[in-house]
């Protein structure tokens, strides 16, 4: 299972990765999408788009179930990857990759104290 140590974790299986002081990349766990199976639709939020931590930031379908995306941070959407509009099993293929999901200029810095590192979301799914 793939677990980056350089990303942060909610237990809504979303990982965030911290690129500075104000943006994240957001995207979905290994565990998830492989616990999914092939993804067949991602909705993602509008650019501009208010996500509050805990909260829907987006859908996600496969062909077990269709999930929500919850947030695990609160920000405003800066950019959403499109290209997963066309392609959305790249999140099976490279979920920590080309399957990122959106970038998130988030506010207060503080919440990422919140999330758990690798060691902690190994433990949580096992």
């Amino acid at each position: 299972m793939n677990t980056p140590e350089d990303c942060l974790y909610n237990e809504g299986h979303l990982w965030c990765l911290r690129e500075n002081d104000t943006t994240v990349l957001i995207g979905i766990s290994d565990n998830a999408q492989s616990n999914l199976g092939e993804i067949s639709f991602i909705e993602l939020p509008d650019n501009g788009s208010i996500v509050s931590q805990g909260k829907s930031l987006g859908v996600i379908e496969s062909i077990k179930v269709v999930n929500e995306l919850l947030s695990p941070v609160s920000g405003t959407i800066i950019e959403c990857n499109d290209s997963l509009t066309d392609d959305p099993t790249t999140v099976n293929n490279e979920p920590y990759a080309d399957g990122w999901m959106v970038r998130i200029r988030i506010d207060p810095e503080e919440q990422l104290e919140t999330l758990m590192d690798a060691a902690e979301y190994l433990e949580y799914i096992s």
